[in-house]
């Protein structure tokens, strides 16, 4: 078995799983179960601000200044990936930062939107509701972009990055591997 060392925090396991359920009652429910639906989103909504504050106060790699790269290297990481030539990172990938602040912001604005929508001062207006319909299809775009981020990181990398999100551990760096 090769050696493996902590990469993720339970923190950050706990908080990716639980916004990847939140979301998922939330799209099942969006049409049929109102209280459930809403309760998804308050959890949404309570997970993104701990990760904010964790993304600051947290562990190595929970921290965004371990992770968020600027949008150069972001596109020259992007770049490495369509050639192949793509670094291992120890850690979320410069594709996988910018992944995690897009995930995060359209989280966040579907709560917000979907939290406005149940008030006296939004209910039923038009732009609210639309804005919480095209954020919730554009999370799903970018859940189906990030599960195939991980898998294609997954498969070039000979290591399962589900699994990883689970234990929280992964294959010690090697040579060349960005830590």
């Amino acid at each position: 078995m090769t050696a493996a060392v902590k990469v993720w925090d339970p923190m950050v396991r706990i908080f990716h799983w639980g916004l990847a359920t939140s979301f998922v009652v939330a799209w099942v429910t969006g049409d049929e179960w109102d209280a459930l639906h809403h309760w998804a989103g308050y959890a949404a909504a309570g997970l993104i601000a701990f990760r904010l504050i964790w993304g600051v106060i947290g562990s190595r790699y929970a921290r965004f200044t371990q992770f968020i790269q600027s949008p150069s290297k972001t596109i020259a990481y992007l770049k490495d990936i369509v050639t192949g030539r793509e670094n291992r990172y120890l850690g979320h990938n410069p594709a996988g930062a910018a992944m995690i602040l897009a995930l995060l912001a359209a989280m966040a604005g579907c709560a917000l939107t979907g939290w406005m929508y149940t008030t006296d001062a939004y209910w039923g207006v038009n732009w609210v509701e639309q804005t919480h319909k095209f954020l919730a299809n554009a999370l799903l775009a970018l859940v189906l972009l990030h599960l195939g981020g991980v898998l294609l990181a997954s498969m070039r990398h000979h290591e399962n990055l589900i699994r990883a999100m689970i234990t929280g551990r992964k294959r010690r760096p090697g040579h060349g591997d960005i830590s």
